[in-house]
C-alpha cells in the first residue's frame, strides 16, 4: 500500500490485541501466559546501530551476485523445505511471534492478516498478491530488494503462500521498474528450472506458482483492491469494502495483497525464529526496518536497521547528517509524502517506529525519510506534492476528485502569500472533508500534507500573506 494510508482506531487496536489495558485480572494472565503467537516483551530502552549478522537484506547496495547461485550462498531457500513441510499453522505463529507489521503503510500486523485465508475451503482458489508498485513519492526501498535481492521475495512469495494456502502469487510491479522486473522474472525462472516453484515446490508436496504482472504507472494501483483492479484488466479504481480481498479478491477469489518487504522477510523469521526478530524494536513495534533517507542530507541513502531508532541519529549514522548541520534542519517528511510534516523540535527526540511516530501526529509509513533544511520554501515544497496528489486522482470519489483540485489551486496562491489569514482555515476544512470521505486512504494521504503544513507553519503562511499585501498595497 503506498504510502500512510490506513489507521486502526483504538478500539479495533484493543480488539486486535495491539493495545491491552492491564488493570484486570484477565490480563494479568494474559501476560503470565500469553497465547501461541504473542510477541516477547521488550526489555530493551536504547535502539539502533543494528549488527550486520542481524540484517535480512544483505545485497541491498548490490555488491554481490543477485542470481541463484549468490543467493544459496548468502543463506536464501535453506531449509525452505522444512519450512513448507512444518504447515501454515506454523508459519503462521511464527510471524505473529516475530510482532511483524506491514511495511507497506498501513501497519496492520502480518500474522493474522494471513490468518484470515484460514477459512474452510469453498472450492475457490486462493492467491497471493504482492504490492510492488512502489509509486510513493519518497520512497525506493521495495525496488532495492527486487534488484538485488530478488530470490528473497520469490522465497517469501512461496513461504507467505504456504501460510494461506494458496494456489499462486502475483507480483504486481510498477511498469516503470524495468531492470527489477527484468530481474525478478529471471530469478522466478531461476526457481522454476531448480525445482524451488511449480509443482512440488522445493520437494513439498506442495504446488505453488508465481506470476509477475507490470503496471502502468498509475499510483492508485498501490491501493489493494485498485491493484486487484488491474491485475483483472480492469482500470485501476478501489473497490468498495466489504466485501474484503480475504473473502472476494483478485478473480473472484480469496486474496491477501501485501507489501514486497513484508513477505521478504518471512523466509529470515521462520528460520531463525519469530522471537529473534521481535527483539530489535519496541513493544508492537518489532523488527528491522528498511529506511530510505533523501533530500538534504549529505549522503542519501536506503539502510536497513532497528526499528524505533531515533530519527536523528538514523539520519547522522547513515545520511551523513542534514546539509549544513542539524541545526539547519526546517522539517522532516517522515514516511513517505503522504504523511504529515514534522518541525526541528520533534524531529530531535522522536523514534522512527509506528507509536513513536503516531505520537508526533504523523506516520511511518513506507518510512521514506524526506528532509528538508532552512534553505526549503517548505510551502512550495508541499504545494507541489498536492499537484502530484491531484494528478493521481482516480476520480471515483468527489471528494477527493474535487477536493484535492481546490486544495491545490489554494495553496498554490499561499505560495506568493495572495490569501487572506481565514483561507488557512478553509483549506484546513477542505482536507478534513476529504479525509475519511473517500473509498480508499489514497484522499488521506492526499489531505495529510496540507495538514502537518498548517499545523506546524501556520505562522508562516501568515506572514507571506502580511508580506503580499503589504507589497500590493505600496504599488
Amino acid at each position: 500500500m503506498a504510502g500512510a494510508l490506513a489507521r486502526i482506531t483504538n478500539a479495533s487496536k484493543t480488539q486486535f490485541g495491539l493495545i491491552a489495558p492491564i488493570n484486570s485480572y484477565a490480563n494479568v494472565l494474559f501476560y503470565s501466559n500469553p497465547p501461541p503467537g504473542t510477541p516477547p516483551p521488550q526489555t530493551r530502552t536504547t535502539f539502533g546501530n543494528l549488527k550486520d549478522e542481524d540484517r535480512v537484506f544483505t545485497n541491498l547496495y548490490g555488491k554481490h551476485e543477485w542470481r541463484l547461485k549468490g543467493a544459496l550462498k548468502r543463506g536464501d531457500w535453506y531449509k525452505t523445505k522444512e519450512i513448507l513441510l512444518k504447515g501454515a499453522d506454523w508459519i503462521i505463529n511464527e510471524v505473529k511471534t516475530s510482532g511483524l507489521r506491514g511495511r507497506g503503510g498501513a501497519g496492520f500486523p502480518a500474522g493474522m492478516k494471513w490468518s484470515f485465508m484460514n477459512k474452510p475451503a469453498d472450492g475457490r482458489p486462493k492467491y497471493l498478491v504482492v504490492n510492488a508498485d512502489e509509486g510513493e513519492p519518497g520512497t525506493c526501498k521495495d525496488r532495492e530488494i527486487m534488484r538485488h535481492d530478488p530470490h528473497k521475495l520469490v522465497e517469501g512469495c512461496l513461504i507467505a503462500g504456504r501460510a494461506m494456502g494458496a494456489k499462486a502469487a502475483y507480483i504486481y510491479i510498477r511498469g516503470e521498474f524495468y531492470n527489477e522486473a527484468s530481474n525478478m522474472q529471471v530469478a522466478i525462472a531461476e526457481a522454476y528450472q531448480a525445482g524451488l516453484l511449480g509443482k512440488n515446490a522445493c520437494g513439498s508436496g506442495y504446488d505453488f506458482d508465481v506470476f509477475m504482472h507490470r503496471g502502468a504507472g498509475a499510483y492508485i494501483c498501490g491501493e489493494e483492491t485498485a491493484l486487484i483492479e488491474s491485475i483483472e484488466g480492469k482500470q485501476g479504481k478501489p473497490r468498495l469494502k466489504p466485501p474484503f480481498p480475504a473473502d472476494i479478491g483478485v478473480f473472484g477469489c480469496p486474496t491477501t495483497v501485501t507489501n514486497v518487504e513484508t513477505v521478504a522477510v518471512s523466509p529470515a523469521i521462520c528460520r531463525r525464529g519469530g522471537a529473534w526478530f521481535a527483539s530489535f524494536g519496541r513493544t508492537r513495534n518489532s523488527g528491522t526496518k528498511l529506511y530510505n533517507i533523501s533530500g538534504h542530507v549529505n549522503t542519501p541513502c536506503t539502510v536497513e536497521e532497528e526499528m524505533s531508532i531515533p530519527l536523528k541519529e538514523l539520519i547522522e549514522r547513515h545520511a551523513g547528517g542534514v546539509t549544513g548541520g542539524w541545526d539547519n534542519l526546517l522539517a522532516i517528511i517522515p514516511g513517505g509524502s503522504s504523511t504529515p510534516l514534522i518541525p526541528k523540535h520533534v524531529c530531535d527526540d522522536v523514534l522512527m517506529d509506528f507509536d513513536g511516530l503516531v505520537a508526533a501526529q504523523t506516520s511511518l509509513g513506507t518510512a521514506a525519510i524526506i528532509v528538508m533544511n532552512k534553505q526549503t520554501d517548505v510551502v512550495k515544497a508541499i504545494a507541489r506534492l498536492i499537484m502530484f496528489y491531484k494528478h493521481e486522482s482516480c476520480g471515483q470519489c468527489t471528494p477527493c476528485r474535487e477536493g484535492i483540485n481546490w486544495m491545490n489551486k489554494m495553496i498554490y496562491r499561499f505560495v506568493d502569500g495572495n490569501a487572506k489569514p481565514e483561507e488557512i482555515d478553509m483549506l484546513w476544512e477542505i482536507s478534513k472533508q476529504i479525509e475519511g470521505h473517500t473509498i480508499c486512504a489514497l484522499g488521506d494521504g492526499a489531505a495529510w500534507p496540507v495538514q502537518g503544513l498548517i499545523r506546524h507553519f501556520r505562522p508562516e503562511l501568515e506572514a507571506r500573506m502580511e508580506k503580499y499585501h503589504k507589497q500590493k498595497a505600496c504599488n
